[in-house]
């Protein structure tokens, strides 16, 4: 089997193997592909491996060749999964790789929101400590998270683990959305969508992109939101009207905000959350722990061979 990888390098930088497929058939990874070169690079193989480059009913058709296509994340709008059906094409997703570290990096984005780390440690290298009046100094208000509710939107694997963090905080912790589960009981109340809105202090974003979830957070839920809320969402960044977001910040309705994930990534220059107050936004990064990328790998690679051994698991177009 021919295969080829279209976008690797974000995946696999160098510091893991691409053995697992090498195993599988004849490999030829690139670790980014233009737009206007996927027909040329996909060519005859059979199995394309792709992150975040399109496979559109156009690319299938110029493609007949290609028998599977394997998405190397959790979500998995790049590839037209409707065409891919009607020409008998197999598209597999990797689920649940990545549980600990986003809810792990959801954390991070929180405390750093919380106690301004990084600000104040610079501070320190510039001088200002050694310099001081007094023993100690900060130039934000410093946030304690115990006894302050979390809630959460999306609470599935994900979701709980960062509520298992929250509650391990002694926060409460509300959820909306998922299937209710035992487990989920066991960290959460379930609630509402806008009673989680009216009591919570920090909302997490942990739901998948689905029309219904699609600007989720807009000018209308951020008005039933206390003041002064913390927002987190390193889910999908279609999550958030953007702009209805940006001027909360800057008034004051929301506290902060802290996003691994914007509508258009990489970011276009001229995203309004880019001036917005009290806004962090690293680049998408949540999931890039190597342990969390050599567990995709693993499931990617595994994932074809299931294919090839017409016992396909993870299939998003069955």
């Amino acid at each position: 089997m021919k295969i080829v990888v279209l976008d690797g390098y974000t995946e696999n930088p160098g510091d893991l193997s691409w053995s697992g497929f090498e195993a599988l058939g004849e490999l030829t990874v690139y670790d980014r592909t233009p737009l206007e070169t996927i027909i040329e690079r996909i060519g005859d193989a059979e199995a394309v491996i792709v992150n975040k480059t399109p496979i559109s009913a156009e690319v299938l058709d110029a493609c007949p060749g290609i028998r599977y296509v394997g998405v190397l994340a959790t979500g998995y709008n790049v590839v037209d999964v409707k065409a891919a059906k009607e020409k008998g094409v197999t598209v597999t997703n990797i689920p649940a790789y990545g549980t600990a570290s986003v809810a792990q990096f959801a954390f991070a984005l929180l405390l750093e929101i919380c106690h301004h780390v990084t600000h104040h440690s610079n501070a320190v290298y510039e001088g200002r400590w050694e310099n001081n009046a007094d023993w100690c100094f900060w130039d934000y208000p410093l946030i304690e998270l115990a006894g302050k509710t979390a809630g959460i939107i999306g609470f599935g694997k994900i979701g709980q683990a960062t509520g298992a963090i929250a509650k391990a905080m002694n926060m409460r912790v509300l959820a909306y959305g998922g299937q209710e589960s035992e487990s989920g009981r066991a960290i959460a109340d379930y609630v509402k969508l806008d009673e989680l809105l009216a009591s919570s202090d920090v909302i997490f974003l942990h739901c998948p992109l689905f029309p219904e979830t699609e600007g989720i957070i807009n000018k209308d839920t951020i008005a039933k939101m206390k003041d002064g809320v913390i927002l987190i969402n390193n889910s999908r960044g279609p999550l958030i009207v953007e702009q209805d977001l940006a001027e909360a910040l800057n008034t004051g309705k929301v506290y902060a905000a802290g996003l691994d994930v914007v509508s258009s990534e990489p970011i276009r220059g001229d995203n309004p959350l880019l001036t917005a107050k009290n806004c962090l936004i690293p680049p998408h990064i949540s999931w890039a722990p190597k342990e969390s990328r050599e567990r995709l790998m693993s499931i990617a690679s595994e994932n074809l061979r299931a294919f090839l051994e017409k016992a396909p698991v993870n299939v998003v177009n069955p």
